[in-house]
């Protein structure tokens, strides 16, 4: 009976030994050398693009980041009420925190002319293998919430009493104010809030984060008149983890 056993079992233990699963770094910005003209990489991982007077920045978010900034949300494990992330729940073989989107933070600063205008619809993420991810308006991210609010069951209505509408408004209220707004920002204003991305593949070790069709200059009906297109340019590190412990980032 032992020797009918052994085989199965080495083969058991070959499969489990060649097992792995993906990790993925933070995300931070490349070089100045990398971004281009007029761009400027500080060292909290923010990419800057100024025009005079005009700066447009933006800053990649880790989980523990937005955790902290929304402390008295993230402490409820995979019920956590911070719209951005799972909160402090892990995977229980892992012990690692589930990614629930991709996230950063703009700011524009406006010095140089009467208003400028970015539509926050418009930025999206292109990666160097190909892949596409376009930022997610709040109202897709509150249908996502009204959904899958109280475990799971789907198409809970926002009308529903108790505490999965209390919850769902919640959510919905951080997204409000914290999402970056879709407004005009006027000479000596600024502005500021976080662009949401579905989470990226675990093959994604480079992308460019786009602004296109940014409004500088308008005729005397209000209509564009100049715009600029704005890149920037990040990339973390990706591989493989194996049972024992061992970290091999993809291409070695």
């Amino acid at each position: 009976m032992l020797k009918c056993f052994t085989p199965l079992l080495l083969v058991g233990l070959l499969f489990s030994g060649c097992s792995y699963r993906y990790y993925a770094e933070d995300i931070k910005p490349m070089s100045e050398a990398e971004q281009g003209a007029n761009k400027t990489v500080a060292d909290d991982g923010t990419v800057s693009y100024r025009q005079a007077r005009l700066e447009i920045s933006v800053r990649p978010m880790t989980d523990e980041e937005l955790n902290r900034q929304f402390s008295a949300y993230s402490n409820e494990g995979a019920n956590s009420r911070n719209p951005y992330t799972f909160g402090n729940s892990t995977y229980f073989r892992t012990g690692d925190t589930p990614q629930r989107f991709t996230v950063f933070r703009m700011y524009v600063s406006n010095y140089e002319y009467p208003k400028v205008y970015l539509d926050p619809k418009k930025v999206y993420i292109t990666t160097s293998n190909g892949r596409k991810y376009y930022a997610l308006r709040r109202e897709q991210l509150s249908i996502y919430y009204r959904r899958y609010v109280g475990g799971g069951i789907g198409g809970i209505d926002p009308g529903t009493p108790g505490n999965a509408r209390y919850v769902w408004q919640e959510r919905d209220g951080i997204l409000q104010r914290t999402m970056f707004p879709d407004e005009e920002v006027f000479s000596a204003q600024t502005s500021e809030g976080y662009l949401v991305f579905k989470p990226l593949a675990p093959d994604v070790d480079e992308l460019t984060v786009h602004i296109p069709d940014v409004v500088v200059r308008f005729d005397y009906k209000g209509d564009p008149l100049e715009d600029v297109d704005v890149e920037m340019h990040f990339e973390r590190e990706v591989g493989r983890v194996y049972p024992d412990g061992r970290k091999v980032a993809t291409g070695q």
